[in-house]
């Protein structure tokens, strides 16, 4: 329960806070730090609107998203304490319900008949899918160096006391950091203030998107960078005591976000047609990190 709470409170925070980067970076004023929640806010006030060539599924794709967010936050543990939702191979369970609710955003896009749209959904279903390996890897090695299977039981049994262990931990934040970019469609993979539909992924996706549901996207976006930050907080706090776990978490979070901010405004985005290389970059990144497990656990003679 504890991890919820707190991933819910850096949500809250974590998009202003890349915001806020951007415009310091840049020389300029920008919005505060909560104009994002502000914005979602005003949205929750206003009423929907559907075009008469969309479906159910266009308006029910909104809610399923957003609550596979809720559904994977409730399986991320925080140090001692496991997630509310925790079983043997839970991991698996977090990718795929994320992924449940990434179909639905995609097939809610292509449902508008907007060929605009369903370029984009294209787009993000491809680069999804190829940044899921490198997820799967990088917990399988986990997995396999501490011999569970759940999110819990693995992050406890990780202990970094030695420059091998940090180092992997190091290798795991920026995978981590990556999958989340990529799942969220941030710089370098895609540019959220775009307006260029051809080079468009996820803004593309959502244009005929409106008030509530908007609302529920852009919400569900901002509690998925902070569910991924909390993986990245896991591999470092092990069986900390929670007065120094908890500002832990924060500053992770804190740390996180600032990254994303400078990344974004340092860095140009890649052209299209490099986007699936780089993304396949992290998946050796993980089979980097699994061949330094397989070393640890002496299983290459």
């Amino acid at each position: 329960m504890l991890s919820f709470i707190l991933i819910i409170i850096a949500g809250l925070f974590f998009s202003g806070i890349i915001s806020r980067t951007k415009s310091i970076a840049s020389g300029r004023k920008g919005p505060g730090i909560f104009q994002p929640l502000k914005d979602v806010v005003r949205l929750f006030k206003k009423g929907a609107i559907y075009s008469e060539t969309t479906s159910f599924i266009f308006q029910i794709a909104p809610t399923i998203y957003f609550a596979s967010i809720i559904m994977a936050m409730l399986i991320v543990p925080f140090g001692q304490s496991k997630g509310i939702i925790s079983f043997n191979g839970d991991f698996v369970f977090f990718a795929y319900v994320l992924a449940l609710g990434k179909f639905f955003n995609i097939i809610s896009a292509m449902d508008t008949g907007s060929s605009f749209e369903g370029m984009g959904a294209s787009r993000e279903a491809l680069y999804s899918m190829l940044a899921e390996p490198a997820f799967f890897i990088l917990m399988g090695s986990f997995s396999l160096l501490t011999g569970h299977t759940s999110f819990q039981e693995i992050f406890a049994a990780l202990h970094l006391g030695s420059t091998i262990s940090y180092a992997l931990a190091t290798l795991a934040t920026f995978v981590l950091v990556m999958v989340a970019m990529i799942e969220n469609s941030r710089m370098p993979i895609d540019d959220p203030k775009t307006h260029l539909e051809l080079t468009m992924i996820h803004e593309v996706m959502i244009l005929d998107n409106s008030g509530f549901d908007l609302g529920l996207i852009l919400t569900a976006g901002y509690l998925k960078f902070a569910v991924y930050g909390a993986l990245i907080v896991n591999l470092f706090i092990g069986i900390v005591g929670y007065q120094y776990s908890i500002p832990l978490f924060f500053a992770i979070q804190f740390s996180m976000a600032v990254t994303i901010g400078l990344v974004e405004s340092f860095m140009a985005r890649f052209r299209m047609n490099h986007n699936a290389q780089f993304i396949l970059v992290l998946s050796s990144v993980s089979f980097l990190i699994f061949f330094v497990v397989m070393l640890i656990l002496g299983k290459f003679i």
